[in-house]
């Protein structure tokens, strides 16, 4: 089974891991980013803490991120991405987000 993945930077720096679980989505902060005096949480409706955050789909945010309308058209159309694949259109189209986050994919067969 493949696992879909993606590293969440926030302005260029890895801040953490969203990725595909049974029924959902988890985002997990990296250890690593938590510890930075400057670490800055990636939304105010995903406050820093270690525990991940677990969501049926994808957690609004990330859901946010998705491009709509025409250029969901577009971007489902061009991709080759089915509308009933949100994860897979963030990781195809959030490298370049509007604003601080982007979301690298990267994908890890189990």
């Amino acid at each position: 089974m493949t696992h879909r993945k993606g590293v969440v930077r926030l302005s260029g720096t890895p801040a953490g891991v969203i990725e595909e679980v049974e029924g959902g989505t988890r985002f997990r902060y990296d250890s690593d980013y938590l510890a930075r005096k400057d670490a800055l949480p990636i939304s105010l409706t995903l406050p820093l803490r270690a525990e991940p955050y677990e969501s049926r789909g994808l957690h609004p945010f990330f859901e946010n991120l998705l491009p709509e309308g025409w250029l969901l058209e577009l971007s489902t159309t061009r991709l080759k991405i089915p509308r009933d694949d949100p994860f897979g259109l963030l990781l195809a189209t959030c490298a370049d987000c509007v604003g601080a986050v982007e979301i690298i994919g990267k994908e890890e067969h189990r």
